[in-house]
């Protein structure tokens, strides 16, 4: 059989040609095949595991690697068996290129031989250019200046809940990370503690509200009608179906704000002043931010005393951190002294990737104390929840989503388990 060792062949002339069955003097074993095979403009058959489109393109498509030592950029290489010279189309003989006996050419760069599992060539993978991260390195380093760093802990490691009433901003400009799923479970979780709960919905997707089975048409007050129109936040909260769970809900109305709110006098505290009047109603208030550092976020790290970050286990969620905090420290300085990250919760944590271990011990190794303990897997339950205007501690129980969630509301409450 005739293949083709894997290169780069730009020549404009080379083009390929669908042509009638392979002959069965071509193929392992001789076996007729009436399907058809592809050849190039030198009569070359190009195959793969089978003769058949969909392997053919498998072939030709995955990442050619390297070109062999001593072959030019672009120059392809022909061979019969493993590592014999075969005749070009027409009967003539291509030129030879004999590669050394101690490198024969490996399964990664001929076209249709196939070696046993596990073997390597002796020389070992090439060695990464310069400058260049390989796969076990792990995650490039985070830039940390001017993050602040977590505070020193007798217990490293021990997050430290602090004492009711408490107001927490669920807040990462990244999007996807799970600040709205953290805000409604956490909240549900808290709820069936026995704590009182309000869930401030500033997310003008509403997420937060549909997630807690609130028809967007059932209410006649949202957090627009608070944030722009001055009505009373206890006229716009609206129970849910778990006791103790209550959300203040947020309509498509609320993305004109971040323009409306820019003439406003005093535009930074409106959420606070209207928090003022229910402080002393509930346990725990989540402020679901959106994913933003707009005004409409900015208003909910105003109201708030401690900030709540989900992190999810990737590496991108990193790169966006140290930004966030650096909003965070601006608002503390000019507009809520005594806000500050308390809580940062790792969500979508997947425990058969390396990754998500090496980016969980990245922010450990630096917030310290303030990373909480309990990690929320990444499962399809918890995205399966909010379809059914459910949290995931009723929607299932009996799920790891919801046991994660319930964990993590003893663990951020000290309620003991």
């Amino acid at each position: 059989m005739r293949v083709r060792l894997r290169g780069r062949d730009h020549r404009s002339d080379q083009g390929k040609r669908w042509t009638g069955a392979v002959p069965a003097t071509d193929r392992p074993g001789g076996v007729e095949d009436e399907g058809r095979a592809l050849e190039d403009d030198e009569g070359i058959v190009i195959l793969g595991p089978v003769n058949d489109p969909v392997s053919v393109a498998d072939s030709l498509y995955e990442d050619t690697g390297a070109a062999p030592t001593g072959q030019e950029e672009g120059d392809s290489q022909v061979t019969q068996g493993h590592g014999e010279p075969a005749p070009a189309a027409g009967g003539a003989q291509a030129p030879a290129e004999v590669a050394p006996a101690s490198a024969p050419p490996s399964q990664a760069q001929v076209i249709g031989v196939e070696e046993p599992p596990g073997v390597e060539d002796e020389a070992g993978p090439a060695p990464a250019p310069a400058g260049r991260r390989t796969r076990d390195s792990g995650p490039a380093p985070v830039d940390w200046a001017g993050v602040p760093a977590a505070d020193a802990d007798p217990t490293p490691g021990a997050y430290v809940p602090r004492a009711v009433p408490r107001i927490l901003a669920v807040a990462n400009q990244k999007g996807g990370v799970g600040k709205t799923t953290t805000a409604v479970n956490l909240g549900a979780g808290l709820a069936e503690l026995g704590f009182r709960v309000l869930v401030v919905d500033l997310d003008p997707q509403g997420n937060a509200t549909t997630g807690l089975g609130i028809d967007g048409h059932s209410f006649e007050l949202s957090m627009y009608d608070v944030v722009m129109r001055d009505a009373k936040l206890e006229d716009a909260v609206v129970p849910t179906s778990m006791k103790n769970l209550f959300v203040a809900p947020a309509t498509i109305d609320l993305a004109g704000a971040e323009i409306e709110l820019v003439p406003t006098f005093s535009r930074e505290l409106k959420l606070r002043r209207a928090l003022e009047s229910v402080s002393g109603d509930f346990d725990y208030v989540l402020i679901d931010c959106p994913p933003s550092l707009g005004l409409i976020t900015v208003n909910g790290l105003a109201a708030a005393q401690e900030v709540l970050v989900p992190i999810q286990c990737e590496y991108y969620a990193l790169e966006g951190l140290g930004q966030l905090l650096r909003n965070v420290h601006l608002v503390q300085s000019n507009l809520n002294e005594q806000l500050e990250v308390s809580t940062i919760v790792l969500t979508m944590y997947d425990g058969r990737t390396k990754l998500a271990e090496q980016v969980a011990d990245e922010v450990r190794a630096h917030f310290g104390s303030k990373v909480c303990r309990n990690v929320i897997p990444r499962t399809v339950r918890i995205s399966e929840a909010p379809s059914f205007g459910q949290p995931i501690t009723t929607f299932d129980p009996s799920s790891r989503g919801a046991i994660a969630y319930r964990e993590l509301a003893k663990e951020v409450s000290g309620v003991a388990s």
